[in-house]
């Protein structure tokens, strides 16, 4: 789940770090009255998405007229998928220097992660295309959190030069704060980008972007009423009424398989053979209840091409989760083509139904079964 700026904002400043002046505007004449108090100002479209400037639903207004059409302009847009309904009219800060700072789940390390750039205002994958050496990797043990120690050492030895000069250790000050706010709000992601020293002196969080962890939400009643889902397609709709985790990808090969990891495996093996997964879903033992609306739902989808059925039983039986699947196929009668690797408990009964009732030869090989899957698809 993922805040909008305004809302990820009052969290920073909660927590001690300087945000510029702003007031949120659901009407174009209340965005001139904020530029009217405010003077030089960004109107910013309120969705919680990136790239909003690339959209054009970033703009500068020098005085209230310039103001009132910027968000006339952008009130009604639509950004990846949201529709903007506020614009935050923040006044513009006279800006000396940008950085890039977060904090993030790791995956390699399996830890929390601090990012730091002196290259601000960028995307961070550009950062680290352009400017590699000027980032700053600070892995932080959950254990004792960041010390603020351990992170003005780290910005030392990234040899930035004179650019944190004045500010190093209210850079320092900040990331264990953004650390801080990032272990408390079970967040995935908290991202000020850019940054900002100011010509005056002092640093200024011109945006933020806060991404929470789905799995914590129990454990975040308020930041979850004030959070922003990501937009569903009508069959991810259906699917979470169903209780069915599904999500609608570009491919063109529809996947029914048990559990989240041989899900994921059985997309690496589409990609590995030079094809597209259709779809991500999870399900388990529960298949032989829940297979046709799930088989239901790989089939809703336009570009699905062909099928792979990927069951690995270890508590699970096999020749259970078959019989679903096959009860399954003959009541929805697909015409697509569908391939089937079974392994694990029960593997022998399993493949003998699909034979029986499909008449269907499952692949002694997964990579084999998905390439032809693969292959049919095209």
């Amino acid at each position: 789940m993922n805040l909008e700026e305004a809302e990820g904002k009052r969290i920073l400043e909660a927590a001690g770090i300087a945000v510029p002046r702003g007031e949120l505007c659901e009407t174009p004449e209340a965005a001139a009255a904020a530029a009217a108090r405010l003077g030089p100002c960004a109107v910013k479209a309120q969705v919680p998405a990136g790239k909003r400037g690339k959209a054009g639903g970033i703009r500068i207004a020098e005085d209230r007229e310039q103001a009132l059409a910027a968000a006339r302009a952008i009130l009604g847009m639509e950004i990846a998928g949201h529709r903007v309904a506020q614009v935050l009219v923040e006044q513009r800060a006279d800006i000396a220097q940008e950085y890039y700072a977060a904090v993030l789940n790791d995956v390699e390390s399996r830890q929390p992660l601090i990012l730091f750039s002196t290259a601000g205002g960028m995307d961070i994958e550009e950062i680290a295309v352009e400017r590699p050496k000027s980032i700053s990797r600070i892995p932080v043990g959950i254990e004792h959190g960041a010390q603020r120690a351990q992170v003005r050492a780290a910005l030392q030895r990234a040899g930035t030069g004179g650019e944190l000069d004045g500010v190093a250790d209210g850079v320092a000050d900040l990331l264990v704060r953004l650390y801080e706010i990032y272990a408390r709000t079970d967040a995935e992601l908290l991202e000020i980008n850019p940054l900002v020293r100011l010509r005056g002196g002092g640093l200024l969080a011109l945006d933020c972007k806060l991404t929470l962890d789905d799995a914590a939400l129990f454990r975040q009643p308020e930041l979850a009423r004030r959070g922003t889902r990501e937009p569903l397609t009508e069959i991810e709709a259906r699917a979470r009424e169903l209780g069915l985790k599904y999500i609608e990808l570009a491919g063109s090969v529809g996947v029914l398989a048990n559990g989240a990891g041989l899900t994921m495996t059985t997309m690496d093996v589409i990609e590995h053979c030079g094809g597209a997964a259709a779809n991500f879903l999870e399900i388990g033992g529960d298949a032989y209840t829940k297979a046709t609306p799930a088989l239901g739902l790989v089939l809703a989808n336009p570009r699905v091409k062909s099928v792979i059925v990927n069951f690995c039983g270890a508590f699970a039986r096999t020749d259970v989760m078959a019989e679903g699947v096959v009860r399954a196929w003959e009541t929805l009668k697909p015409t697509l083509p569908v391939f089937f690797s079974v392994h694990g408990t029960g593997e022998e009964e399993a493949i003998a139904l699909i034979r029986q009732r499909l008449r269907i030869e499952p692949f002694d090989r997964m990579e084999d079964a998905v390439r032809a899957a693969v292959e049919a698809a095209r």
